[in-house]
């Protein structure tokens, strides 16, 4: 799956004006008569729920519309260039480049059908009749179709889902998607299983849910390491995160911090969205018989001054961050034997439902669409033609 990609769109150049004169039997000197040449195509970029990844744009790094065409005598216009319209998945964010190495956020297209302009087609020039004068009356002048925009538009492909699984690496975060989900994840005992986000679909008595896991965090995630800024950004669009931690890490509580501190890093509203947390692997021994001092630990961490207290275990993670889920409900599941998963699915459903009808209940901004400022009409050059005999 490829979610980022680089690409070069360009609009269609304009067509030029023609230079011509009336030609009849009986009218020897009818007088200019050029068209003005056809706009060049725009650019288009348009979200399409049939469109899965950007592996498509991948192959192909330049995009160019349609020429507009050349004037045509007896004052006729060229024809327009056609606009090429670019799918693109529902999801995607688009930058442009400004030239000074800055990327500047265009817009989001989260809904199929939405649609930016990313490139301009170049006007078409003018026809040797907008040039006639008193003093010249046959002018020999027109002037020539603008070229098209071009741009360095960078696209990311932000995943739409529901539900957003994640933790550190060999939590079981596959597992736990193919018990809750349809999903087939490749599920093996061994860190970094899961190299790119996986989406599976719950099945709900009023509509489904879309749910997804990302690779294991680590920390320093949130700057890049182990591609980790890559993963995280399939977050933002999520209406519930589930923080599923292993149950044999002797450090369960520094692993939740990891991964709270790695999302208010990368983006600070991250740990905002309601959550869920999840102790998996309770049908290991292991796990059974500190099960006690799993709750224990994970229902104090909320009380004022237990940083201190616990300050080897937490090491120098900020407290804040555990405060920010405080109302987080805990589950203790095994998703290998699917032992506790069917409360955990229920819960989840019935949060993303009210995450909904907040959803709806809270007014929209309005999208803003960016559109390149066209440009100064191009100066008109001479053209020297025959006049024919008189």
């Amino acid at each position: 799956m490829i979610d980022s990609v680089g690409i070069i769109v360009e609009g269609g150049s304009g067509g030029g004006g023609l230079v011509s004169f009336r030609r009849e039997k009986y009218v020897p000197f009818g007088g200019p008569d050029g068209g003005d040449g056809g706009c060049g195509g725009d650019v288009i970029m348009e979200a399409s729920p049939s469109v899965a990844d950007l592996s498509l744009l991948a192959r192909k790094k330049r995009f160019k519309a349609g020429n507009g065409e050349q004037g045509r005598n007896w004052r006729k216009h060229g024809r327009k260039g056609d606009d090429l319209i670019i799918m693109i998945p529902m999801g995607t964010s688009v930058f442009t480049n400004d030239g000074k190495g800055n990327e500047i956020h265009l817009t989001d297209l989260n809904i199929g059908g939405e649609r930016l302009l990313v490139a301009r087609g170049g006007r078409g020039g003018l026809g040797n009749v907008h040039f006639a004068t008193s003093v010249n009356q046959a002018p020999e002048t027109a002037s020539k179709g603008e070229v098209g925009e071009m741009r360095d538009i960078i696209l990311e492909l932000k995943f739409i889902t529901d539900i957003c699984i994640m933790g550190c690496t060999n939590s079981g975060k596959s597992t736990l998607l193919s018990a809750m989900s349809r999903a087939k994840p490749e599920i093996a005992d061994y860190p970094f299983t899961t190299r790119q986000p996986v989406l599976g679909v719950i099945q709900g008595d009023r509509r489904d849910f879309v749910i997804a896991e990302i690779p294991g965090l680590v920390e320093g995630a949130h700057g890049g390491k182990g591609l980790g800024n890559r993963f995280l950004r399939h977050v933002e669009r999520a209406r519930l995160l589930i923080y599923l931690l292993d149950g044999t890490s002797p450090m369960i509580v520094s692993d939740l911090g990891t991964l709270i501190e790695e999302m208010c890093l990368y983006k600070s509203t991250l740990c905002q969205k309601p959550a869920i947390v999840a102790v998996n692997k309770v049908d290991l021994t292991q796990v059974l018989v500190r099960l006690p001092e799993l709750r224990q630990a994970l229902s104090k961490i909320y009380e004022p001054g237990w940083e201190k207290k616990n300050s080897k275990e937490v090491q120098t993670r900020n407290y804040s961050a555990y405060e920010l889920i405080s109302e987080a409900p805990v589950f203790y599941v095994s998703a290998v034997t699917r032992k506790g998963v069917l409360e955990l699915t229920g819960k989840v459903m019935e949060m993303v439902e009210q995450a909904d009808l907040e959803e709806e209940t809270t007014p929209q901004a309005k999208m803003v669409t960016f559109r390149p400022k066209p440009r100064l009409q191009s100066k008109p050059v001479k053209k020297r033609v025959g006049r024919g005999k008189k």
